[in-house]
């Protein structure tokens, strides 16, 4: 139940969130692109007044897994009046029925998971016919799977190059924004730079090269609320971050007893986690 406390708490835990990052992107070397990253606020299963106050707290990025949550939320009477500037990232797996219902979302900015030519097909002839006379051109990003795990979604990573071609050179309606992992899950930073962004960051210079393209000009969206702070330092350009902001999420099955942690809270504890992981880490400059 919505509450006027967990407002303030949202407040608090964003403000928290946005001073991480910002210290984050102070310590990286000045061998990467000086681009300042991009805070995705990760809001599925949050409801539409949760998206209103970080809104109104100066969020403006915000990000959804499920195509017809985004839909719903999108379309929210609340949202469409109250957040005219609001900017939807969708970073959930995109099946190619989806497609059309995903890009009629209002405001919708970004599609950071483009995982194949043939879905790069079906979104760029889908968005040539819904934007009508409008000659703008839809943002998306490739996702590539850095981990190897069968449960995580993405291009192989030896396919980047020859799929970025294609979008660049064949999908007229799109423009191609950059490269997005989500990669291992809990990856123990004390072991040394984590292997999927440092595999993310060598696939970018490979599309750059092979491309002519500036590196600053293809972004890097990697690091979630874990890790965002350690994917800022090496290179990320975009973050998605959702618990330690809106809380835990709530799912319908879970048990309805189960006490939801405060998004100032769950911050507090993650960020002393990282922190410690982070004493052992020396960030590489190449």
């Amino acid at each position: 139940m919505w509450k006027v406390a967990m407002s303030e708490e949202v407040g608090k835990a964003l403000q928290s969130v946005v001073e991480r990052v910002n210290q984050a992107a102070a310590r990286r070397p000045k061998t990467l692109p000086a681009v300042p990253p991009r805070l995705v606020a990760v809001s599925k299963t949050k409801p539409p007044e949760m998206v209103l106050e970080a809104y109104r707290q100066g969020q403006r990025n915000f990000g959804e897994n499920y195509v017809n949550e985004l839909v719903d939320k999108a379309s929210d009477p609340l949202i469409l009046e109250a957040c005219p500037e609001i900017k939807w990232h969708f970073i959930g797996h995109l099946q190619k029925n989806n497609v059309n219902k995903l890009l009629g979302v209002p405001n919708l900015f970004l599609v950071e998971t483009v995982d194949s030519v043939k879905l790069a097909d079906k979104v760029n002839s889908s968005w040539q016919r819904l934007r009508g006379a409008s000659t703008q051109r839809l943002k998306v990003m490739v996702q590539i799977n850095t981990s190897g795990e069968q449960s995580k979604h993405g291009l192989p990573p030896e396919e980047t190059v020859n799929t970025v071609k294609h979008i660049v050179s064949q999908c007229t309606a799109l423009h191609f924004s950059g490269l997005m992992t989500i990669g291992h899950y809990g990856y123990d930073l004390s072991l040394g730079p984590n292997p999927d962004f440092q595999m993310l960051l060598s696939r970018r210079q490979e599309v750059c090269d092979s491309l002519k393209l500036p590196l600053d000009e293809v972004e890097l969206s990697m690091g979630m609320s874990t890790d965002f702070e350690h994917a800022i330092e090496v290179g990320a350009t975009n973050v998605r971050v959702g618990s330690i902001i809106f809380g835990n999420r709530e799912y319908p099955n879970s048990a309805a007893n189960t006490p939801t942690p405060s998004p100032e809270k769950t911050s507090k504890v993650v960020s002393e986690e990282a922190a410690k992981k982070m004493q052992h880490l020396t960030v590489s400059e190449h």
